[in-house]
């Protein structure tokens, strides 16, 4: 056994799950996959998107709303309207289920205990002007990671509490931003795989990687960076399955041990990689 391998062999479990889609919206969904959550007796933390309550609110004021690959472009109006629904009403309202159910949830935001920093996103756009040159994408007040406070968590696990993230983040200097929840729970794992036995699992309302979208069963038992290259060029794999992935694999780059997407129903079997598609290397 390599010295890396007996270090990981000797690491403490925790589970980094990631909950959106369909499930945030749907009351007895969510309620059925925190109970499940909550059963867990290894350490935990969870992180959440924030479904289509902004957009259907956003909908209603009036505030338009614009999506790149799967995020969304968040304007000014927009980052008040996110941080009142993600980091208020969502987070609250997982925390008081989960205590319903005997766990002990801590809601927070990037910005509480300076969890996590992050700066401003401009992206290249990937479709040259006509004169040759790269457009940027400028996606407003939402935030790329620069750091992830493990110590807090750390702490907080210690005291048996559960963390529970909401996908909005701060730099530093006062201003908020929206971050990507997929991002965010990447992010996390990378910094936890230094101290524990890291198994990070993306929960939504499909049964895993696709090949059609139309089919739920069709889903990939595993995936490489290879096959979704591919995939993605065919645009077999598009919109908001792009963020996930890119994030999966970034963390298995990392270090992280276990990565698997699936259903949210199927918790139980997703932790040990009985269900959903695994994010592997080859």
């Amino acid at each position: 056994m390599f010295p890396y391998q007996k270090q990981h062999a000797e690491m403490k479990k925790l589970f980094i799950i990631k909950i959106g889609g369909n499930i945030i919206d749907d009351e007895d969904k969510l309620s059925s996959f925190l109970k499940d959550f909550a059963a867990i007796i290894e350490d935990k933390i969870l992180v959440h998107g924030g479904g289509k309550l902004a957009t259907t609110i956003a909908e209603a004021m009036g505030i338009p709303q614009q999506m790149v690959e799967g995020r969304r472009i968040t304007d000014a109006e927009t980052l008040k309207l996110v941080t009142m629904v993600y980091a208020g009403y969502i987070n609250k309202n997982i925390v008081a289920l989960l205590q319903s159910k005997d766990c002990n949830a801590i809601g927070l935001s990037g910005a509480d205990g300076n969890l996590i920093q992050a700066h401003k996103r401009i992206n290249e756009d990937k479709k040259p002007t006509d004169d040759g040159e790269h457009t940027k994408i400028d996606y407003g007040f939402a935030g790329d990671i620069d750091a992830v406070n493990a110590t807090l968590l750390q702490q907080l696990l210690s005291q048996k509490s559960t963390p529970v993230i909401a996908p909005i983040t701060h730099n530093k200097n006062g201003t908020l931003l929206n971050t990507n929840a997929d991002t965010i729970a990447n992010e996390t794992a990378k910094a936890m795989a230094v101290f524990y036995d890291v198994s990070l699992i993306y929960c939504f309302e499909k049964n895993g990687v696709l090949l059609n979208a139309a089919d739920d069963d069709g889903f990939m038992p595993a995936i490489n960076v290879k096959e979704y290259a591919f995939l993605k060029n065919k645009n077999i794999i598009t919109a908001g399955m792009i963020p996930k992935l890119d994030n999966a694999f970034a963390a298995l780059h990392a270090g992280v041990q276990q990565i698997t997407i699936g259903h949210a129903a199927s918790i139980n079997l997703l932790i040990h990689q009985k269900a959903g598609t695994a994010i592997i290397h080859e």
